[in-house]
């Protein structure tokens, strides 16, 4: 209620789609209009006899009613029990049967892929569709025992059946957030009321938003990040605008929009880099040098505290910034590690404070988030104040708290942030809780100076090459991502091999750009992939960039195969969150790396005078 009476008249929830589902400029709801919504949608859902405590869906991307009917649910004591809309109908299908959700708020695309599906799922009694039409809401049997009406039904229903809140206490279940596995079916992290106000009471000592700031919503709301930076959001009376639901047309929203807070994740932060540099290097000539100029002047003035000449800013960032809309503040990184000199080259271009942080599902989000004075790179800050974090040896990995110069293991965490477990599921519970109340994270961390805690290997996902060196693929791959044919990149390696190769998905108009420019023919961009030259010049812009890096010799990739096909949900090869599904992508790549590893085996026998150089 609180927010509702500070910020009444204050910007809220904005979009541009209109109801005829064109785009224009921003529209707004405010807090009061939201909250008056909210207390609609409550009051509907208990007219429908939804009783206290039951699990409610949300099957669609980000708009703002998602936000009202979260609100709804925590105002009347609901379950929000978020369905990804990328997780396809067999996930969806299962953690609604799982979390035996009794109604579903969704849009007229996943009404469609419910209605298939319907008769398999006997909990659900009332379907509520967002920006669907009353007259276009299908008629079920009454033998179904399923309601379907339209969202703008259900707020009139309400309005006209009001009921008071049913506010939840701390320790009642404010939401159960189904993260997908590399491998098996979808877990459901219990997460509390408590566990949401304890983590953000905490994180918000590092990252302050305020009623005048304005937040882009594009980061799936099925997932933690994105719930707890709204939680944030509510709680300073800032301003939420929703992209238009296409990841191609974000920056057109940016620009429109003009945010001043930006939370985003490495994969699109190293698509800027990226960009930008390539830009830079083909503009050539006298441009070229005026960027380097400028971005190591600004550099060393932002690394030594002190300001840097306006000029540059003028002659060449302002540009740059515009790009984001020209006001962003605040640039927020989580959900994997970002390289030092992505994080560096972000706070020189777009001359804001740029932080880091470290979270999952099951801690409610934000373990660890860098301070915002703090211009050292290449760590997660320290830790949250709403949990304590220790190290914990891990032996078979050679990582222990008494390593020279700093402490390293498993990061454990502890604290009201902690998840009450994973849904109907003792077994995976007791896997990463312990007695003692301590979250294993499966995360390798070290104790940086100034108690600084930075990531270093994950615990999972290791594997071992033949020579018995131990490869942190994830890490690998977080290098390769810079190089500017790279749109993503799987590498792999066994104990049977002594060398890592990689699959990567080229972008197709810096491929076309190099054949340009090399002046070589070919019919299609499949063909072109097959060109050993091609191979080889992504290849070397790898090496270049593992060099910068300092990769280790053996985690230098030796082999790559080009495919034009990128890694997506739908083809199976990644995780919700964006994350390689290793297992599947060696399956779907299996003969492609056979290849690799047989054309390496026959170079490495090569005795020509060119190989012995």
């Amino acid at each position: 209620m609180c927010t509702v009476e500070t910020f009444q008249d204050h910007k809220y929830l904005g979009t541009r789609i209109r109801v005829d589902g064109t785009v224009g400029e921003y529209k707004w709801m405010t807090y009061g209009e939201a909250g008056t919504a909210r207390t609609s949608v409550g009051s509907g859902l208990l007219y429908h006899g939804i009783p206290k405590g039951a699990s409610i869906g949300l099957y669609f991307i980000n708009r703002p009613e998602w936000i009202i009917v979260d609100h709804a649910c925590s105002a009347y004591s609901f379950i929000s029990v978020p369905l990804y809309d990328t997780l396809g109908p067999d996930a969806s299908k299962f953690i609604v049967n799982h979390a035996v959700i009794q109604a579903i708020f969704c849009v007229p695309q996943t009404l469609n892929t419910m209605l298939t599906f319907l008769s398999e799922i006997p909990s659900v009694r009332l379907i509520v569709v967002v920006g669907g039409l009353d007259e276009h809401m299908p008629s079920l049997p009454s033998s179904t025992g399923v309601e379907v009406i339209s969202y703008s039904k259900l707020l009139r229903q309400g309005r006209s059946n009001l009921q008071a809140f049913c506010p939840p206490q701390p320790e009642d279940v404010a939401t159960i957030c189904y993260t997908s596995g590399t491998t098996g079916t979808p877990k459901g992290a219990v997460l509390t009321h408590g566990n949401f106000i304890a983590n953000v009471a905490g994180s918000s000592n590092a990252v302050r938003f305020f009623p005048s700031d304005v937040y882009i919503s594009y980061l799936p709301l099925a997932h933690i990040y994105e719930r707890a930076n709204q939680v944030l959001v509510a709680y300073s009376g800032t301003a939420v605008g929703f992209y238009q639901g296409d990841n191609l047309k974000l920056m057109d929203d940016m620009a429109a929009l003009r945010p001043t807070i930006f939370c985003s994740v490495p994969r699109l932060y190293n698509r800027i880099y990226a960009g930008i540099t390539n830009a830079v290097k083909t503009s050539g000539g006298l441009r070229e040098r005026l960027f380097n100029a400028a971005y190591n002047s600004k550099k060393q003035a932002i690394l030594n505290g002190k300001k840097s000449s306006p000029m540059w800013d003028r002659l060449v960032f302002n540009k740059i910034k515009e790009k984001l809309g020209g006001r962003v503040r605040y640039m927020v990184s989580g959900a994997s590690p970002l390289s030092s000199d992505v994080m560096d080259f972000l706070r020189v271009c777009f001359g804001c404070v740029v932080l880091e942080g470290y979270g999952m599902t099951e801690t409610s989000c934000v373990i660890s988030s860098m301070d915002e004075g703090d211009m050292v790179s290449g760590h997660v800050g320290s830790p949250n104040p709403a949990c304590e974090i220790k190290l914990v040896d891990v032996p078979e990995m050679n990582y222990t708290f008494e390593d020279k110069p700093y402490p390293r293991g498993e990061i454990c965490v502890r604290g009201p942030i902690i998840f009450r477990g994973y849904f109907k599921d003792e077994v995976q519970t007791r896997e990463v809780l312990d007695e003692d109340g301590w979250l294993h994270t499966g995360d390798i961390g070290l104790w940086f100076t100034g108690g600084r805690l930075k990531i270093i290997d994950r615990k999972k996902n290791i594997f071992k090459l033949a020579q018995g060196e131990y490869i942190a693929p994830e890490k690998v791959e977080n290098v390769y991502a810079k190089c500017k044919f790279v749109l993503q990149v799987f590498v792999y390696g066994d104990s049977l091999n002594s060398s890592l190769v990689a699959v990567v998905c080229v972008d197709p108009e810096v491929l076309k750009a190099w054949a340009t420019s090399e002046g070589i023919k070919y019919e299609d961009l499949g063909q072109l992939c097959n060109d050993p030259r091609a191979r080889a010049a992504v290849l070397a812009d790898m090496d270049a960039i593992g060099r910068d890096a300092q990769l280790r010799g053996f985690e230098f990739v030796k082999a790559v195969t080009l495919v034009l096909e990128p890694f997506t949900l739908e083809n199976g090869l990644l995780t919700p969150t964006f994350k390689i599904k290793r297992p599947q992508a060696k399956a779907y790549f299996a003969k492609a790396i056979s290849d690799m590893y047989v054309e390496l085996a026959t170079s490495e026998s090569d005795p020509s005078p060119l190989k012995m150089l």
